[in-house]
């Protein structure tokens, strides 16, 4: 069984009243790639911070490589952020030079690989001129520079088109494969995290919902199909939806009650349950 690359205990994040993370406890294989889901606002950036010691937590402790992350970049990671930091007066060489000046390690020959693997960008374009597309693809070049032991990528494939996803997918699986590399990659596009990731954080309203191997958790989940006037299970029910002649539903355990067909979700069909789950609770409140 693979080490821990990243392990958080108990890790919350506090702004004011407002808890961005809350008790979240889970690890991290080395060497596989983990998809990080959950609803707008449910805490996702925050915890890439947090991983990657940009944030300090509010209490709890992070780990990666069993070395305490204590509020600064952790030297083992490299995190891509929603926000794609470069300089837009600089060309892509200068920002290849200016990774070489703000990092102790840093290839730049493996950056310059993974450009010259990307189609379309100029590396003597400003940066400012480029296409959103073009910026995150410098961006990743950047983060890999670092030559990093954990990749954290905070939405990287929602600003490229299909070719570019695909591109970038398989330098990113290239990493894990040669290199070892541990990826967490939060992602809206359920598609891609089904083809390239064997683990699962399901992440709503800053507690962490579901975490493990993505076949172990599929299998603890079932989805019920059964008439309408069927009453559904006492417990475990995380979704459910009727029409005036089938009930379906989303349940925790490998079992089925009588009357009810049964079968395994796929990655979509649990987490669009769990994130249905989320909004139903938030409506409720309001």
């Amino acid at each position: 069984m693979n080490s821990a690359a990243v392990c958080a205990e108990d890790v919350a994040k506090h702004f004011g009243r407002t808890k961005a993370l809350d008790g979240c406890t889970f690890t991290v294989p080395e060497g596989s790639v983990t998809g990080l889901v959950g609803p707008n606002g449910a805490g996702k950036s925050t915890l890439l911070s947090l991983l990657a010691g940009l944030t300090k937590p509010t209490h709890g402790t992070v780990r990666v490589h069993g070395t305490e992350v204590r509020g600064r970049m952790h030297p083992d990671v490299s995190l891509l952020t929603q926000r794609r930091p470069l300089y837009d007066r600089f060309t892509v060489h200068e920002m290849m030079r200016a990774g070489a000046a703000m990092n102790d390690r840093w290839s730049a020959d493996r950056a310059f690989e993974v450009l010259d693997l990307l189609a379309g960008v100029d590396k003597d374009a400003r940066v400012g001129t480029l296409s959103a597309g073009a910026r995150t693809q410098v961006a990743i070049a950047m983060a890999l520079g670092r030559l990093p032991k954990v990749l954290l990528l905070d939405e990287p494939l929602s600003d490229l088109d299909p070719l570019a996803r695909d591109e970038t997918v398989r330098i990113v699986m290239t990493e894990v494969a040669e290199r070892g590399t541990t990826v967490i990659l939060s992602s809206h596009l359920l598609g891609d995290l089904r083809d390239v990731c064997d683990h699962l954080l399901l992440l709503d309203e800053g507690r962490m919902q579901l975490a493990g191997d993505i076949e172990e958790v599929l299998a603890g989940h079932r989805v019920l199909v059964g008439p309408a006037g069927l009453d559904l299970p006492a417990a475990g029910v995380v979704d459910s939806s009727r029409t005036p002649r089938l009930t379906t539903a989303l349940v925790r355990g490998d079992s089925a009650p009588d009357g009810w067909e049964a079968d395994v979700p796929d990655l979509e069909e649990l987490v669009m349950g769990y994130l249905r789950a989320s909004r139903a609770r938030r409506s409720a409140r309001q």
